[in-house]
């Protein structure tokens, strides 16, 4: 996501719903908030929490931050009612069967006017992806549905949020995630699936100003991610108290 469109500041308290190997709830701890990293899967929080702790080690991130993980169900969170300034679901709502119930209880724990950045795969990188294979998406915990942008903008406006937006990503990775379909997405041991997935890294690592520009044209037109924000909307003004009477003295 781009965090000059979702600002984070110290202190916030921000959720990483459905977080799994921590990408963005790692960044969002280097950025000073209180994180809760939350997943239904034991295995990858484990390596959550111990990323957090280097993180922290290593001074890496500032002193008041804090960052704990959470397990739990994306359809009945254990947060309290406008608990949190900012959520992050990140490439996860396409996993949710029940995927409006998940929407209102992003509502109901975002605090009024808080953030929401919501990450789907895009539709035409990922029509491509199931039409080149059947494993891709019949797999247990894959994906259960192909957004369109117009259609996760209408359902988490249907519970309440305020669209503010979108752009595309990871424009170098639907070239990837074609050639692992169409040589089986198990196998890993495929010399084009090797040679891109080393490229990929390279980028990650270094990133060369060769495959910025590159994606940067790319993210439009094949981005494997489409990233869209929302914000709940404020609380409206209270009610102004009645002003009291004065009664001059007789």
């Amino acid at each position: 996501m781009d965090f000059q469109r979702f600002r984070v500041s110290p202190g916030d308290r921000v959720l990483d719903m459905g977080c799994g190997a921590g990408r963005h709830a790692f960044e969002l701890y280097r950025r000073g908030a209180h994180v809760v990293a939350f997943d239904q899967d034991a295995g990858e929080l484990s390596g959550v929490d111990k990323m957090f702790g280097a993180m922290r080690l290593e001074g890496q991130v500032p002193e008041d931050a804090t960052a704990e993980t959470v397990q739990g169900d994306a359809l009945d969170l254990p947060f309290p009612d406008d608990h949190f300034d900012a959520i992050v679901a990140s490439e996860v709502l396409e996993h949710i069967p029940d995927d409006m119930r998940a929407m209102r209880e992003l509502l109901r724990v975002l605090k009024p006017g808080g953030r929401l950045a919501v990450t789907v795969p895009s539709w035409l990188p990922e029509r491509v992806c199931w039409a080149l294979s059947e494993d891709y998406h019949t797999a247990p915990g894959g994906h259960v549905r192909i957004y369109t942008r117009a259609e996760l903008e209408a359902k988490l406006k249907s519970v309440g949020f305020r669209v503010g937006g979108h752009h595309h990503a990871h424009g170098l990775h639907a070239p990837y995630w074609w050639i692992k379909c169409a040589v089986g997405v198990d196998n890993d041991g495929n010399p084009l699936a090797k040679a891109y997935h080393q490229i990929l890294v390279w980028d990650i690592m270094k990133r060369p100003l060769a495959t910025r520009l590159a994606e940067r044209v790319m993210n439009p037109l094949i981005g494997k991610s489409v990233v869209v924000y929302f914000a709940k909307p404020a609380a409206p003004d209270a009610p102004a108290a009645p002003a009291k009477e004065t009664v001059d003295a007789v």
